[in-house]
């Protein structure tokens, strides 16, 4: 294959939004996939990032949330509690764009810590704004790669709310989102099940097997009947991915 499996993942990624949407964006992976769908088949795609900067058109991949270039490039900036207060919770915004160190089988995220919360093996990044990101966005989108380490039967630390426990929790916790509709991998897509909303395969990326998923999934991964294979990447998708990066 001419691609590699981080360039499929952010691909495939990309082509989960839509133009004319609006998108919370994390840094990392996710901003990389929502820059490329702006710049090939999502123009009118609206990109908001936690520091208040509102449709932002960066020239270059933002190396954090206070890079200028996203101010620089914004329709506007407001400041980080309006971005929160009036945009974000009250549900405005359609898609949340998240990575995660860990997920587990109901798409509950932990960016905090690896290990007991007390004595902790990793000490990671931290919550930042992806708890209300998860909580309140329309749908939410998680890219990750995959593996053992990411894919754990229970994480070790609930960050950002999935599906908690399974069906019905996000409606009896008040989460005004719909939660994480697609789990993007370097392997394939995952999504919840309509009626237990536990995440299963329902496509793999080209070249990639069955096994290959379930060795690096830390439980008994749920297929979907309707098991697709990803398109491949464009040209053109790939001749703009590798432009930005």
């Amino acid at each position: 294959m001419s691609w590699t499996a981080d360039e499929m993942m952010t691909i495939a990624a990309a082509r989960r939004l839509r133009d004319g949407q609006s998108c919370f964006v994390g840094i990392g992976l996710p901003s990389t996939a929502a820059n490329l769908a702006r710049r090939t088949h999502a123009p009118e795609l609206t990109l908001i990032y936690e520091s208040g900067t509102i449709g932002a058109k960066p020239g270059h991949l933002p190396l954090s949330i206070g890079d200028g270039v996203l101010a620089e490039t914004a329709d506007t900036v407001v400041s980080v509690p309006e971005v929160f207060n009036y945009w974000l919770q009250p549900g405005r915004i359609d898609v949340g764009f998240l990575g995660a160190a860990q997920i587990d089988r109901y798409g509950n995220i932990n960016t905090t810590v690896i290990g007991d919360y007390d004595d902790p093996k990793v000490r990671l990044p931290g919550a930042g704004g992806a708890p209300e990101i998860a909580a309140s966005c329309g749908e939410v989108i998680v890219i990750v790669r995959q593996s053992r380490r990411a894919f754990v039967d229970r994480v070790d630390f609930i960050t950002s709310v999935g599906f908690g426990s399974g069906a019905g929790d996000r409606a009896r916790l008040g989460l005004r989102g719909r939660g994480p509709r697609t789990v993007i991998t370097d392997l394939g897509i995952l999504e919840p099940d309509p009626a237990t909303e536990e995440l299963r395969l329902t496509r793999l990326h080209p070249g990639v097997d069955l096994d290959r998923v379930r060795e690096a999934t830390g439980w008994p991964i749920a297929i979907s009947p309707d098991l697709d294979v990803s398109p491949p990447p464009t040209d053109h998708e790939l001749a703009t991915l590798r432009a930005m990066t």
